[in-house]
């Protein structure tokens, strides 16, 4: 568990708990206290440098721990003993310094605090990202860090649940230096001390914290700020951050012990609640599960060096880009010189952004990728992305123009949102290596890769695909073939039902905060502005072109009319919003839900509208189950939330329709399904599902 040496003076306790990683659980408690006592008692000690042996200083506590927890009273004991090994270590009246490399997050950033000087490495990530997960600091983090950075930058880092990189980490005060390397770290660790002995906390010392005082008018205001931003941003649903932000304001009412009693209690209330069960269930095992790519078929070698884009949009751009980040050769092909031109400053910017990185570093990212007109280019790819229109008949012939050039083991993936990749594939000589890759955009920043496997893909091209997106830092799902498949199924739902409930005669602006109370990252008319009306119109022509199924909805002429008056979203300068010098909704769309009948309904209200929202959104996910579209409940999370912005507070569509008890949710689909239409519908698999009173998760388990 721990390691102790000496060298004059100074004591090294190495903290290195059995596997890989340090993380905080009752063992790490006990191993820390009796390893800090040990250190402590080597004659002669004036100060101990506290560091991992392990890549990571620690990564917080144990979520299996924390994940099995429903005993308030339980996790509070848990807490107590855990925060009096670190009042140990801060009142024993000898220094202690942290070394921190690699994660220093959640009780791992607690632990460095308690600590009264940390030097971190350049490459350390330390802060306290428990709200991303439904909880909030639980080891003295609350109390600790405003009072050593102030009241305003601890609630950015907690209540936002901040990851910092050791320069800015520095430069708010969360350590005092940062070192290119461990032994340099160590160094400076060990000088501070030699110069530091005896040295108290801060708040032992009734020191001043920065900015703001505790009690003052301007700290007030800080935390009334705070709380509205809160509001504004999350409208409400993720009470972690605002449990965060009230043991921060509480605590420092109080002396420093009180306030981490207070802490405490909010912490258990938080550990104990269905959210952070869900959240955890979703965010740390299933996550982990897609990004090993647990049960998916696996290559040793995936045989990629060079890739093609074709078609050099935004889209294609920041393929390109992604890809020779990772290291890959890129040609960026279009038969446009203007998507070019575009292409290149696009990417020019992208690099120009990484200023983490030495110039040279970013020169050789812009000098893999080759631009092109010529097809000749593409001889010896090794994968093909095509990103060009959404059109069967144009996708068909840049295929055959294509595959003509490529050896037989290359692979052809299409970057379509929509259309189903076994039709896409007819066009191909070699089926087994046609695959479906969806990227989301911003390709840069968003980390889902939907990946779909046709009625001829082989595994072997699937296993590569997965080696691929693993190589580019992308999440990969697999899902099983079909118009929409899965995400994008899932996305039109919930934007079309927003325009529908307009068309209904519901009014705009409810409808919009609606979809924000539910948890929904963005509300449904701001999102489909942002994907713009026409693209948006395609797609759902597309679909009753290909699957033959007319969508006769209010809320298709909704849009089609308001692209007739030339609306056409944010990129246009006007769609379900004005962009004008605020945003703010157009006042013309309650005319035209009036042309299309709709008068005041008999129900509304935020309630009812944010109720439709996330039901017309699960009869779709349970839908994409039932046919087998998505292959694993796992994915059915993770693509949700990470790829189309589903309430992420809920842990996901599975996880939220288990809260609200099958039978149930089936009744109350009919009734919607009677009144709204066939898209309410309670799949065939949900309906056996309640008859059998089952979950898709059964409770207190991970998978």
């Amino acid at each position: 568990m721990y390691a102790i040496t000496q060298d004059d003076g100074i004591v090294t306790l190495t903290l290195a708990m059995p596997g890989k990683v340090n993380k905080i659980d009752a063992t790490f408690a006990a191993g820390l206290a009796a390893g800090f006592e040990e250190a402590r008692a080597v004659p002669g000690c004036v100060g101990i440098v506290l560091t991992s042996g392990h890549r990571d200083f620690c990564v917080g506590a144990d979520l299996d721990m924390i994940f099995g927890l429903r005993d308030a009273a339980a996790v509070r004991a848990a807490t107590a003993g855990l925060n009096a090994v670190l009042r140990r270590i801060e009142t024993s009246g000898v220094s202690v310094a942290a070394v921190l490399r690699g994660a220093a997050l959640g009780g791992g950033c607690e632990v460095a605090l308690a600590c009264h000087y940390r030097v971190a490495t350049e490459d350390a990530q330390i802060g306290l990202p428990e709200v991303n997960l439904g909880v909030i600091p639980g080891g003295g983090g609350t109390q600790r860090l405003p009072r050593l950075v102030g009241i305003q930058a601890a609630l950015e880092i907690i209540a936002q649940g901040q990851v910092l990189r050791a320069a800015k980490a520095q430069k708010v005060g969360l350590v005092g230096a940062v070192a290119a390397s461990p032994e340099e770290a160590h160094a400076a660790a060990v000088a501070w001390l030699r110069a530091n002995p005896a040295a108290k906390q801060p708040w032992d010392q009734g020191a001043k914290i920065p900015g703001a005082q505790p009690g003052s008018e301007e700290a007030r205001n800080l935390l009334l700020i705070a709380s509205a931003m809160l509001e504004k941003k999350t409208a409400g649903v993720f009470p972690a951050a605002e449990a965060a932000v009230r043991a921060v304001a509480e605590g420092l009412a109080v002396r420093f012990d009180a306030g981490v009693t207070i802490e405490s209690r909010h912490f258990a209330g938080r550990v104990v609640s269905d959210q952070a069960k869900d959240m955890i269930r979703t965010f740390w095992y299933h996550k982990s599960a897609v990004e090993r790519q647990q049960g998916l078929p696996r290559v040793k070698d995936p045989r990629i060096a060079k890739v093609a884009i074709l078609g050099a949009g935004m889209m294609g751009a920041g393929l390109g880009f992604v890809c020779a980040q990772r290291g890959f050769t890129v040609v960026l092909k279009d038969i446009r010189a203007e998507a070019l031109v575009g292409a290149r400053a696009h990417n020019e910017a992208q690099a120009a952004a990484l200023k983490q990185l030495p110039e040279a570093e970013r020169a050789a990212i812009l000098a893999r990728i080759t631009y092109t007109l010529d097809l000749a280019d593409l001889v010896g790819t090794d994968l093909v992305i095509e990103a060009v229109v959404e059109d069967v008949a144009v996708k068909a012939r840049v295929t055959a123009e294509v595959e003509a050039l490529l050896g037989e083991d290359a692979l052809f993936a299409s970057n379509t949102s929509a259309l189903p990749i076994s039709l896409l594939a007819k066009a191909s000589r070699r089926p087994a290596n046609f695959v479906g890759m969806h990227f989301f955009s911003p390709v840069e920043k968003m980390p889902l890769l939907e990946i779909i496997v046709g009625a001829g893909t082989s595994d072997e091209t699937l296993g590569r695909a997965l080696a691929f997106g693993n190589r580019i830092k992308k999440t990969s799902i697999v899902v099983n073939d079909g118009y929409g498949f899965y995400t994008t199924r899932l996305f039109t739902s919930y934007i079309l039902e927003g325009c529908q409930l307009v068309a209904e005669g519901h009014d705009p602006v409810l409808v919009e905060w609606a979809g924000r109370t539910t948890g929904m990252v963005v509300a449904p008319l701001k999102e489909f502005d942002e994907v713009t009306l026409t693209l948006g119109l395609h797609a759902l022509e597309g679909r009753e072109a290909v699957t033959g199924q007319p969508l006769r909805l209010a809320g298709i002429e909704l849009v089609r009319r308001m692209v007739a008056l030339g609306r056409t979203g944010k990129a246009g300068g006007s769609g379900f919003y004005d962009y004008g010098a605020e945003r703010r909704i157009w006042p013309g769309l309650r005319d035209i839900a009036a042309e299309l009948g709709g008068g005041a309904p008999a129900e509304t209200g935020v309630a009812y509208l944010a109720r439709r929202l996330m039901l017309v959104q699960v009869a779709e996910v349970a839908r994409a189950l039932d046919e087998g579209v998505v292959r694993n409940p796992r994915d059915a999370e993770v693509g949700a939330i990470f790829g189309v912005g589903f309430a992420p507070n809920t842990g996901g569509p599975l996880a939220w329709m288990d809260r609200q008890g099958l039978p149930a949710l089936v009744a109350e689909l009919r009734a919607l399904s009677a009144t709204h239409g066939e898209r309410y519908a309670p799949a065939p698999l949900l309906v056996r599902m309640a008859e059998r009173d089952e979950r898709f998760f059964a409770e207190g388990t991970t998978s």
